[in-house]
């Protein structure tokens, strides 16, 4: 789970109650690594409450320091029986620089695998990809060196992430990246939002041939733009210092909450809409009562107007009096 920072921890809190569901709800025990944070115990407090008043069962936090911390193995095993995994925001930069190619870095990766969630905002999104933003200004247009790129955990392979995406204006930026490296996939997540990456297989999906993809799924109140720079002509390679970047071609994608995308294919799926369950219910109990009331003029040739207000006085009984 990719969130774009500032997730909603006060009011519907979607995107935390998805996390904690995926990892086993009542029965989740989730570990929160809040090493990019430069805040103290704070900030672990406030994931272990939120994610308890959720339904998890428990919540440890890990939290290495330095890179010989992040070699001890009894702290990579205390990732051993966690079912979900929360990287804090903050400084990415220093996030990788502690936990990437060390024994509990393997350890995230490796509970990947085994069927762990991987969840991570702001800075916890962006060390998810195979090549990280380290940092870098604003602006709309892609500009060289305008910011700077560091490894990831790899959990997506051949992409690159941002966050706060819209409201920071990190377009250029990341059209900068993908530029330079057009076999990477960008992706540029809003804040409140996530993209949600899962392994599917093709057949579930409607793919051709067989073997499995990676599909991005969207929540939240925001979107997650994505580029595909596959066909780009640039000149990146040749352009100087701070001057803007020719970046032709890109294929861009902005997918709001409930759009799907195939990263495997690199194609947006077909969009299902979201139905109110609210609505969906009005709707039922409408169409239920004009059955009924065309049963009723068929069988008794009875004026409609008479049906109507007699079906009108019996759901007034079953509502009962109003105050």
């Amino acid at each position: 789970m990719i969130i774009g920072g500032a997730e909603d921890k006060l009011r519907r809190r979607t995107i935390l109650k998805e996390f904690v569901a995926a990892s086993g709800g009542p029965q989740a025990r989730i570990a929160v690594v809040p090493t990019a944070s430069s805040l103290g115990p704070e900030v672990v407090e406030v994931y272990d409450a939120l994610f308890r008043r959720e339904g998890a069962a428990e919540v440890v936090a890990i939290r290495p320091e330095s890179r010989d911390d992040a070699h001890d193995p009894a702290l990579a095993a205390r990732l051993d029986d966690v079912t979900g995994i929360f990287m804090t925001g903050g400084n990415q930069l220093k996030l990788s620089a502690i936990v990437c190619g060390t024994p509990l870095g393997n350890a995230i990766v490796g509970a990947r695998a085994r069927g762990v969630v991987i969840a991570g905002t702001s800075a916890g999104a962006s060390i998810q990809s195979s090549h990280m933003v380290a940092f870098g200004g604003p602006g709309s247009t892609p500009k060289q060196r305008m910011t700077q790129v560091a490894a990831g955990l790899g959990l997506l392979d051949s992409s690159v992430i941002d966050q706060h995406f819209d409201q920071r204006n990190r377009y250029g930026r990341l059209l900068m990246i993908v530029a330079q490296s057009p076999q990477l996939l960008g992706l540029g997540v809003d804040e409140d939002t996530a993209a949600v990456v899962e392994t599917v297989e093709a057949r579930d999906i409607g793919a051709d041939g067989e073997g499995s993809h990676e599909v991005l799924r969207v929540i939240g109140r925001g979107a997650v733009t994505v580029m595909d720079p596959s066909r780009i002509t640039t000149n990146a390679f040749e352009a100087r210092r701070s001057a803007a970047i020719l970046a032709s071609g890109v294929v861009l994608h902005v997918l709001p909450e409930g759009s799907a995308f195939d990263l495997t294919t690199r194609t947006l799926l077909p969009h299902v809409a979201a139905v109110d369950p609210t609505e969906a219910a009005e709707m039922a109990e409408a169409g239920q009562d004009l059955r009924q009331l065309a049963r009723d003029i068929a069988a008794a040739d009875a004026d409609p107007t008479t049906l109507k207000r007699r079906l009108a006085r019996s759901r007034k009984k079953k509502d009962g009096p109003t105050t």
